[in-house]
């Protein structure tokens, strides 16, 4: 999948392309890209317990150096370029989980947010430049609008992804089908005769559900709460080393054989035909096609039984134990940061630092969440007590929950109970 070079030329300092050539891969790594931007983000924010938005104020800050380095190149080197989009992959999913899990706003509202934003990017680089080819990133503006677009499709690319997931119920190796045939048959309409630019971008969204499916999947525990995603229960950090490692791999294959370079390929393969605007049209009219079957095949699953998440009031009549009698199984250091973390909200709660509760409630739910893999399979009946308190306490901050924070005393009441169960 390729795209056209034909646009005039505006005004700033020229270069080589900066953009590699689209070949196989180019997808190859784009997808274990966005792979390591699921798990990576995940294990610094849950493993590490460094919290959802200062992870992502260090990959913005991250983003802003490795963007800056690779702006200042004159053409197109392998290894900045593929970090700057591993850095880019972890930030712009960094910014829909915040949407979603700290401000509560719906999947399907992001989505369309990110739409409409992604279209916007698309008009004005298109007004100014005259083409939105990425064979032809050889300025600074075009350059500069290409990594915009990119940062908003792995936002969009989070959102739509999981709000799929949200409709259907499906698993994440389930999940996998639905990118990966939405983009084979994207390609298939492209050797048809589709415009190679939209369907460049079409494919380039779709990658990132893709990739986050596979890390989904590869993370995830082989057992897990009903509704919860299940996998290989490799972990995060394990996934990531691995998909860190594909990638520094094929970018030393690149940088070797400079086989990604746009001016070598083109000294090497013959040029692209010209497209034909009578198949540009029927492939239009297929990729419609596409998006109706596609969101059909949505309200069908979504109408299907499947588990979901718990609703929230099944955490009343879930099981109840003795005082410290859910944890005696799990290690007591695991235990005792838990008990740390509740204890400094429940301190800040009664002093009535209300962000200093709000932020260690965050952080032991991160923890929580982090230990589920190791701590589920020791104890299933101790892990479900704990979690469907740790739930309520959630709730009466308005974390993971549409609520608005609830008052001092509540949130104290649940956090005593919280450390109750835990001995």
């Amino acid at each position: 999948m390729t795209t056209t070079t034909e646009a005039r030329t505006r005004s700033g300092r020229l270069m080589l392309n900066k953009v590699p050539e689209v070949t196989v891969w180019f997808w190859v790594i784009k997808i274990l890209c966005t792979t390591v931007g699921e798990s990576f983000a995940d294990w610094i924010n849950m493993k590490l317990g460094v919290g959802l938005v200062n992870t992502a104020w260090i990959f913005t800050a991250v983003f802003v150096v490795v963007l800056a380095v690779q702006l200042r190149l004159k053409r197109y080197v392998p290894f900045p370029y593929w970090l700057t989009v591993v850095v880019v992959s972890v930030t712009g999913t960094l910014y829909t989980d915040i949407l979603t899990d700290q401000l509560n706003v719906p999947l399907w509202i992001s989505s369309a947010v990110f739409s409409v934003l992604l279209a916007a990017v698309f008009g004005v680089w298109w007004a100014r430049e005259r083409t939105l080819s990425i064979h032809s990133v050889t300025t600074l503006p075009r350059e500069s609008f290409y990594w915009l677009a990119v940062l908003v499709t792995f936002a969009l690319g989070t959102a739509t992804g999981d709000w799929t997931l949200e409709l259907t119920g499906w698993s994440p190796g389930v999940s996998v089908l639905l990118p990966l045939g939405l983009i084979a048959a994207i390609t298939l309409l492209w050797k048809f005769g589709a415009n190679p630019v939209l369907s460049f971008w079409l494919a380039y969204i779709l990658t990132r559900p893709l990739g986050a499916n596979i890390g989904d999947w590869l993370a995830s525990p082989k057992v897990a709460q009903p509704g919860e995603p299940t996998g290989l229960a490799l972990g995060t950090f394990t996934t990531s080393l691995i998909f860190l490692g594909l990638i520094l791999a094929t970018v030393v294959y690149l940088t070797v054989t400079r086989s990604d370079v746009t001016e070598t390929h083109e000294a090497t393969h013959d040029a692209a035909a010209t497209g034909d605007p009578r198949k540009e049209r029927v492939a239009l009219a297929g990729f419609g096609l596409l998006a109706v079957a596609t969101a059909g095949l949505l309200v069908w699953a979504h109408g299907q039984p499947h588990t979901g998440p718990a609703p929230e009031e099944d955490n009343t009549s879930a099981v109840q134990m003795a005082p410290g009698q859910a944890v005696k199984k799990f290690p007591p250091a695991k235990v005792a940061a838990l008990k740390t973390l509740a204890s400094t909200s429940l301190k800040d709660a009664r002093s009535g630092n209300e962000t200093g509760a709000h932020t260690a409630a965050q952080k032991l739910r991160d923890l929580w969440d982090a230990d589920q893999a190791s701590l589920q399979p020791l104890d299933q009946t101790g892990w479900t007590s704990i979690d469907a308190q740790m739930d309520k306490m959630l709730k009466t901050f308005g974390i993971d929950h549409s609520n608005p924070p609830m008052s001092p005393a509540q949130q104290e009441k649940e956090l005593n109970a919280l450390l109750t169960d835990m001995g």
